[in-house]
């Protein structure tokens, strides 16, 4: 019984330390998701997904699309939760802030080092890639992730702008075909529909 007890405390100090290493937005998880919201999503599909660390194993990714606000972010730190309860290590990085990152570690000469660190986690989630510019500064880094996890690690990607918008990420039409060829090969790609959260509060708080 002792040493069970043990094996427990060890086990949930493991769960915190991936949460807490997850960096996940703070109440997002599935259960408090608003699924009478979005009718037409497919909340089986999205639970299987969270509870099922199958994909993870096969270096699968996963996309999900749809306008600001219909709860792209909320999901994916949902199946981030749910995927850490199953002793899976996750970190959720928003586009901008991981690109910034990345060209740090460019600068630094240390890029390689810096993917490679990032191979600790399982999943790595990039949300809201669409605010990523390439005019901002050089981009190529986050290419060159994509590059690097392919058939080796797993990416959740949130967007609220389809594939074709995605030459504005990319530094050159050849790089955005050859991201989105890796980024969909061995993927789930699902699309959100549904009016944003904040407008409808807004609505609200008006009437």
């Amino acid at each position: 019984m002792l040493a069970e007890q043990e094996h427990q405390h060890r086990h949930q100090a493991r769960l915190r330390r991936l949460l807490h290493e997850a960096q996940l937005p703070v109440a997002k998880a599935l259960a408090e998701f608003d699924w009478g919201a979005i009718p037409d999503l497919n909340r089986g599909q999205i639970e299987q997904l969270a509870h099922d660390s199958g994909w993870l194993e096969r270096a699968e990714n996963l996309l999900l699309f749809g306008p600001s606000g219909v709860g792209k972010t909320h999901l994916a730190a949902g199946i981030c939760r749910s995927l850490i309860a199953l002793d899976r290590s996750s970190r959720f990085f928003s586009a901008t802030t991981l690109v910034q990152e990345l060209q740090r570690a460019k600068a630094e000469y240390a890029l390689a080092k810096a993917l490679n660190k990032l191979d600790r986690y399982a999943l790595l989630v990039i949300d809201d890639i669409g605010y990523v510019r390439k005019d901002e500064a050089e981009t190529s880094v986050l290419f060159e992730l994509v590059m690097h996890r392919y058939e080796r690690r797993s990416l959740l990607v949130t967007s609220n702008q389809p594939f074709s918008e995605w030459e504005h990420v990319f530094s050159t039409s050849a790089m955005t075909v050859a991201a989105v060829d890796r980024l969909v090969d061995h993927s789930t790609l699902i699309q959100i529909n549904g009016e944003s959260y904040r407008r409808k509060r807004a609505r609200r708080s008006a009437v």
